[in-house]
């Protein structure tokens, strides 16, 4: 299968406007909704393995490009390391993205009191990419801080030594992800970062759906102004699923299942072609946690997001401190 490919703004990374996230199979908690139905009973090292392979030989056979990881994510770095190694996947033949800045703490169990500790400074950065260089070696091809702040945007050492691991060859491409009720002074702080008389970043990595997109105007300066963009959450956990059972949102389920009927698609798929109708996104993630799910997610690059399902989609927006309060509130499962 061929799907469109892009240029990641000025990085010149290769990229799909599909990629394939991670995040749900590299540990054994998630805050995604319906983790119980996806997942194996037993959620050993072993089986997520098996079950990250899946889902990479089938991206790969799909034809998708672009794989995101990071070094919270419980093993995603090492599983992908062993895919690539097992399938003698050569460097660049796709374009690997990871982050920094949460470490993870759950020792391999579902119900940890902390899931992941985050640190924004040097010396994780420093020690953090050094982990992920041993693992993924050649195949690192974006590296970028996870979840920035504003605070962490205005490091000066720190961006000095971003910019330092992109010309020594660490990595080609500098980039950020965004998350939270921050997220939109961060981009502002990001997209004026400099150092060393060079701009900073090349990508970034917003959450971005019909529920939340309100970093659509400053998503799309800033891939007019060279930054490639990565929409990330893009069924805001399992909210945009069949998987949402949510009390709350049982008005918002049957309203998109509704119009997700009427094009002849799924909700998921509905969701997806929203996110990707808009122009400015390179590549949205999909953080499928089986090789169906992985398919349906697919079969949305064929759907056409025409104006009656934008004044749909539109109608659902909700405010952005709701929508982070209520991401606030969904479980590790």
């Amino acid at each position: 299968m061929t799907l469109p490919e892009r240029t990641l703004g000025r990085s010149g990374l290769r990229v799909t406007r599909l990629g394939l996230g991670l995040a749900a199979v590299g540990r054994p908690a998630y805050i995604n909704l319906g983790r119980a139905r996806d997942l194996p009973a037993a959620r050993t090292p072993d089986a997520l393995f098996g079950r990250t392979a899946e889902l990479l030989d089938a991206a790969y056979a799909a034809g998708i490009r672009y794989v995101d990881v990071a070094r919270s994510y419980g093993r995603a770095e090492e599983f992908l390391t062993r895919w690539l190694a097992d399938r003698r996947v050569a460097p660049h033949a796709l374009t690997v993205g990871s982050k920094w800045g949460y470490r993870y703490t759950a020792g391999w169990t579902v119900d940890a009191a902390v899931h992941e500790q985050k640190e924004l400074s040097l010396a994780r950065f420093t020690a953090q990419l050094a982990e992920s260089r041993a693992l993924l070696r050649d195949h690192l091809d974006l590296y970028q801080i996870h979840s920035a702040t504003p605070e962490s945007l205005g490091d000066a050492t720190l961006l000095d030594a971003l910019v330092s691991g992109r010309r020594a060859g660490a990595y080609r491409a500098v980039g950020l992800t965004l998350s939270g009720p921050t997220s939109a002074r961060a981009l502002e702080l990001a997209l004026a970062a400099r150092a060393g008389g060079e701009r900073v970043f090349d990508v970034v990595q917003a959450t971005f759906n019909c529920l939340e997109p309100s970093l659509a105007a400053l998503l799309a300066r800033a891939h007019d102004a060279g930054l490639g963009v990565i929409a990330k959450e893009v069924f805001a956990n399992g909210r945009l699923t069949d998987a949402n059972t949510l009390a709350d949102d049982a008005s918002l389920v049957q309203g998109l299942h509704a119009a997700a009927a009427a094009r002849g698609c799924s909700m998921d798929q509905l969701a997806l072609a929203f996110v990707l109708d808009h122009p400015f996104v390179d590549v949205a993630l999909s953080g499928a946690a089986t090789p169906a799910q992985l398919a349906s997610h697919a079969g949305a690059l064929a759907v056409t997001i025409d104006d009656d399902a934008r004044a749909s989609l539109a109608a659902i927006t909700e405010p952005p401190g709701r929508y982070w309060e209520t991401r606030g509130r969904l479980p590790w499962q």
